[in-house]
């Protein structure tokens, strides 16, 4: 094997790992951010652990992207919560256009700390949700903020935690077939 050829071959592979990697790493962002909570990144779960002696305020936040035609809102701005006790949310969303559209609602959680110990058991976010023209749906969320908040050095002091939601059109065009 010549030089040339063992340095094209080289080449070719590096090409190669890198373009896997690139295709590789967004689900791979998205499952570390999962462990651990980064950039406010929720947890989902099945079962609330109990609650504790300790409240917390949870804020709501919502947004659509530019050019939806939907309102979306939350039923109550916040609630204060028993840490490690189940508790529901719910939101409106109501599709303003004359046409159904189906959207896909991102969250994330502030401060960034508190992401690990916010879990959700159900929520709307988890589905694609579809409305038709002029029509409301009111949507749950079913989460527990973990008592291990508590006891992390960092996120021991959060009083308030805000999760937001964006809803976003889903571009039918990917989603038929």
């Amino acid at each position: 094997m010549t030089r040339n050829t063992r340095t094209a071959l080289l080449a070719l592979l590096g090409v190669c790992f890198m373009t896997g990697l690139g295709w590789a790493s967004v689900p791979l962002y998205r499952m570390f951010c999962q462990a651990t909570g980064l950039n406010g990144t929720t947890q989902r779960g099945t079962v609330a652990p109990g609650a504790v002696d300790h409240q917390i305020r949870i804020d709501f936040d919502t947004n659509v992207a530019p050019h939806m035609p939907w309102t979306f809102e939350p039923e109550a701005r916040s609630d204060t919560v028993a840490v490690g006790a189940r508790d529901m949310a719910f939101f409106r969303a109501t599709n303003t256009s004359d046409h159904a559209i189906t959207g896909t609602a991102t969250f994330n959680v502030t401060p960034a700390q508190a992401g690990k110990y916010f879990t959700k058991i159900q929520c709307f976010c988890f589905t694609q949700q579809t409305l038709k023209p002029g029509e409301t749906a009111r949507m749950p969320v079913i989460f527990f903020v973990d008592p291990k908040i508590l006891t992390d050095p960092d996120a021991s002091d959060v009083q308030t935690i805000t999760l937001s939601y964006t809803f976003y059109p889903v571009d039918s065009a990917k989603t038929k077939g």
